[in-house]
């Protein structure tokens, strides 16, 4: 009975996402750009709570403020509404954590700013990636609802799939010594929904050839089961089983976006390297 409830609030809690999300994207470029500006902040916020836990105190504040600020500055640029000199904004942000360091009392100071600017690279820059890979070409000034969209598909297919038949079915550890939950049998079906998926997107988004959603589908199940883990590999060596509890039946904003985190770079690579595949 307790599986299946968690089940279900899981089940509810996806169906609103999917929602959310699939709306925010289809309502146009400053819709999805709002969306990620939140997720950014609940997702940096998320990040640097998870350290308190281990006594190290990054800097919320001011690295929240960065986060936003380079989000920000990266959307408006290949949105077309401002030139890359904007760029240049972040630069005081940056020296600014620094100076405000030395007037701190911080036991270790330079460990505390490691870990905010670790938060920057792991949840900002991999969004950054992902917001200009609705704008490719960049300066085009076209937005490309169809390719975020498919993305999704494809990424809620193949986490949707790994924890069906991973949780009724799962009998051999993928990576136990991180995640010990995550199974063989999980992660197969999760590249074969991701699969099936990538090839009835190439139906009806034909912005990406058959061959680029193939491509595409298979760095998010590869990348972004990395990424799953590597933030496995962050929980376990904090002793926690969540990160958040923000989404109930999912956990936190890192936990349901650690698979876009870890695929949305290696994406991007791939199509500003095959731009026409």
């Amino acid at each position: 009975m307790k599986g299946h409830s968690a089940i279900k609030k899981r089940g509810v809690t996806g169906i609103i996402l999917v929602l959310l999300i699939s709306l925010s994207i289809c309502k146009g470029q400053n819709t999805f750009i709002f969306l990620l500006l939140i997720l950014n902040l609940l997702a940096i916020l998320e990040f640097y709570q998870l350290f308190f836990r281990a006594g190290v105190m990054p800097r919320v504040t001011m690295g929240s403020i960065l986060s936003t600020c380079i989000l920000m500055t990266v959307a408006v640029v290949v949105t077309g509404v401002a030139v890359s000199t904007i760029y240049l904004i972040n630069i005081p942000l940056v020296s600014g954590i620094f100076i405000s360091e030395l007037y701190r009392k911080a036991k270790n100071p330079f460990h505390d700013l490691a870990f905010t600017f670790l938060g920057i690279f792991m949840v900002t820059i991999p969004l950054c990636l992902f917001v200009t890979i609705a704008f490719l070409p960049v300066h085009s000034g076209k937005y490309h609802a169809q390719i975020i969209l498919g993305y999704f598909f494809i990424l809620w297919a193949s986490d949707t799939a790994a924890y069906l038949i991973g949780s009724a079915f799962g009998k051999h550890a993928l990576f136990p010594r991180v995640s010990p939950g995550k199974t063989w049998e999980g992660s197969l079906a999760g590249a074969a929904g991701a699969f099936l998926v990538a090839y009835f997107v190439s139906r009806y988004f034909t912005g990406l050839s058959t061959t680029g959603w193939t491509a595409i589908a298979s760095i998010i199940v590869i990348m972004g089961g990395y990424g799953d883990l590597i933030k496995s590999l962050i929980k376990r060596s904090l002793n926690v089983k969540d990160s958040g509890t923000i989404l109930p039946g999912h956990g936190g904003m890192l936990d349901r976006f650690d698979t876009l985190l870890g695929s949305a770079p290696f994406v991007f690579g791939y199509l500003i390297l095959f731009p026409y595949a």
